[in-house]
C-alpha cells in the first residue's frame, strides 16, 4: 500500500475514534484535500477492501482495513514518543516527522524502537 492509502486509513480511524463516524467530506477537511482527491482515494479503499460505505456515506473500517491503520497509527505514537523522548524534538516537529517515518521504517527498526520505549519506561 502506497503511503497516502496508508494516511486515509489512519485519518479515518482517528475521525471514528473523536467523533464516532466518518463520512468523505470530514476526510477532506481533516486532511486539507479536495473532495474529489478523497473520493478518489475512498473507492481505491474500498475496492482494495480496507472500507465499506453505507448508502448514506458513512465510511466504516473493514477487519483488515482497521488492523492496517491501527498498525500506522501504533508506528506514529510510538515514533512521536520517540523523537521527543530521545532527540528532544519539539511534539509538534516529532508528530510531523513521524508521519513522514511510519511509512518507510523496517518492521525491525520499529521493534527496536518499541523495546527501547519499553526498556525506558515511556512505552505506550
Amino acid at each position: 500500500m502506497y503511503e497516502s492509502g496508508e494516511n486515509y486509513l489512519e485519518t479515518i480511524l482517528i475521525l471514528k475514534n473523536r467523533t464516532g463516524q466518518v463520512r468523505s467530506i470530514d476526510i477532506a477537511r481533516e486532511l486539507n484535500f479536495s473532495k474529489p482527491s478523497v473520493s478518489r482515494a475512498v473507492s481505491v479503499l474500498k475496492e482494495s477492501g480496507y472500507i465499506t460505505m453505507d448508502r448514506t456515506g458513512i465510511i466504516e473500517l473493514t477487519p483488515e482495513g482497521r488492523e492496517k491503520a491501527e498498525g500506522i497509527y501504533e508506528r506514529h505514537t510510538v515514533l512521536t514518543a520517540f523523537l521527543t523522548l530521545t532527540a528532544g524534538v519539539d511534539p509538534k516537529q516529532a508528530e510531523e516527522d513521524a508521519c513522514k517515518i511510519e511509512h518507510i521504517i523496517s518492521a525491525e527498526t520499529f521493534a527496536g524502537i518499541k523495546r527501547f520505549l519499553d526498556q525506558a519506561g515511556a512505552g505506550k
